[in-house]
């Protein structure tokens, strides 16, 4: 779960969602930057409606006219067709395209909230805006999902399920305490994962926010009804305000330590913009001068890294990627082919890796490393970008076996 949260996000962009189907249609989305549904409309660019040249229109002029230029695809029936017809039309354009995880969407789409945000929508078009936000921000949407509709993991339902929820939403509360929230755009559900605030606050940080625009101190918090400093204490460390008022509060220095750093910025002269600034400044200081009983070196090592990167995800970047276009089926795959994969699963024995056909490749664990492995989790993990070498193709019980021995992996 915890690497599933911590899947690297796009970031705030317009986005273009599809959620693929054949005879239904693909339902496409279009969402702001700040997930906002823009227009939705549905195409029938594959079998058995097959109407490509309208497909094809609709679709440009949906990018044309919101600008977008990264588009979402989910990965379920149908994904693979219509990821091989976009990259026929989007060949000379600057568009890039995302194969999106539609695991546990259809869940959100059903769900009360899904109702409450989009009251008067086809639940195959809160699908695609779930898609399309998994790619902006994946833990702001998959924490709307019950972590066992996500599917991953297993022997799930053979384990008390109390002490596998209570474990489940305290790895959630270690991820988002992890990355930091955004105030200002942060939702309820995001928000309610903070240590210290839980859905009431939550709510009452929204209302306030609706009512007077954004924050521009972290200090404003105890204006928001019921947000006493007990709960300010507890979360602000966790809590972000981009540009605001005070550079520190866009970083995971809590507010009782600002001080501190004011007075290393003038231990080396300089203001405290400056310093947050320059990487040179901030290894000028002399860490020792600030030793104290309540600050141990280690916490001022801490300090140090947070200020040297203010509002920076520690998720990364999003790696563009595809899979090998001249492979549409495993008749197309032979013994000894280098192929980029997605790691679907992880399992005891080994992992199960996506590498864009129908079928999944499996890479046993003694095809890792020409070491033990003990865990496959040390080498890999989830949704994963790699490259696979195939070792055997058994055409007729449609069996992919991969490995990535001897093989620099890593995309």
């Amino acid at each position: 779960l915890r690497q599933i949260l911590l899947e690297a996000p796009l970031g705030s962009k317009r986005i273009l969602a599809i959620d693929p189907g054949f005879r239904s249609g693909c339902k496409v989305v279009c969402i702001d930057e700040t997930g906002n549904l823009l227009n939705h409309f549905v195409i029938f660019p594959l079998e058995p409606v097959l109407e490509k040249s309208v497909s094809k229109e609709k679709l440009m002029s949906a990018i044309n006219s919101y600008k977008i230029l990264d588009i979402a695809i989910g990965d379920g029936t149908g994904g693979r067709e219509v990821s091989a017809w976009l990259s026929e039309i989007l060949e000379s354009s600057n568009v890039n395209v995302h194969v999106v995880s539609e695991s546990g969407a259809s869940i959100y789409s059903a769900s009360e909230l899904a109702g409450s945000e989009f009251p008067e929508l086809d639940l195959t078009f809160r699908g695609a805006i779930s898609i399309g936000r998994r790619l902006m921000d994946p833990l702001s949407e998959l924490i709307k999902i019950d972590p066992k509709s996500i599917g991953v993991g297993q022997y799930q339902y053979d384990v008390n399920q109390k002490i596998l929820k209570d474990r489940l939403d305290q790895e959630i509360i270690s991820c988002v305490n992890a990355v930091g929230v955004q105030v200002n755009t942060a939702s309820v559900q995001l928000l309610s994962f903070v240590s210290g605030i839980g859905p009431t606050l939550a709510k009452n940080i929204v209302e306030y926010r609706d009512k007077n625009y954004e924050f521009k101190t972290k200090g404003e918090l105890l204006n928001v009804p019921r947000f006493e400093q007990k709960a300010f204490e507890h979360s602000a460390g966790f809590l972000r305000v981009r540009d605001g008022k005070y550079p520190l509060d866009n970083t995971g220095v809590h507010p009782e330590r600002y001080e501190l750093v004011d007075a290393m910025a003038v231990s080396v002269n300089h203001t405290l913009e400056e310093l947050i600034s320059s990487k040179n400044f901030i290894q000028k200081i002399d860490l020792t001068k600030f030793i104290s009983d309540s600050t141990n070196l280690d916490t001022l090592k801490d300090i140090i890294n947070d200020i040297s990167k203010p509002g920076l995800d520690p998720r990364g970047e999003i790696k563009l990627f595809s899979f090998d276009p001249t492979v549409k089926t495993i008749n197309d795959i032979v013994q000894g082919m280098i192929l980029p994969g997605i790691v679907l699963n992880i399992t005891k024995f080994g992992a199960f890796i996506d590498i864009g056909i129908k079928e999944s490749g499996l890479i046993h664990v003694s095809e890792m490393s020409a070491k033990f492995i003990e865990d496959p989790l040390k080498i890999l993990s989830l949704r994963q970008k790699i490259l696979v070498k195939v070792i055997l193709v058994d055409y007729e019980r449609k069996r992919i076996q991969l490995s990535i021995k001897d093989l620099d992996f890593k995309i």
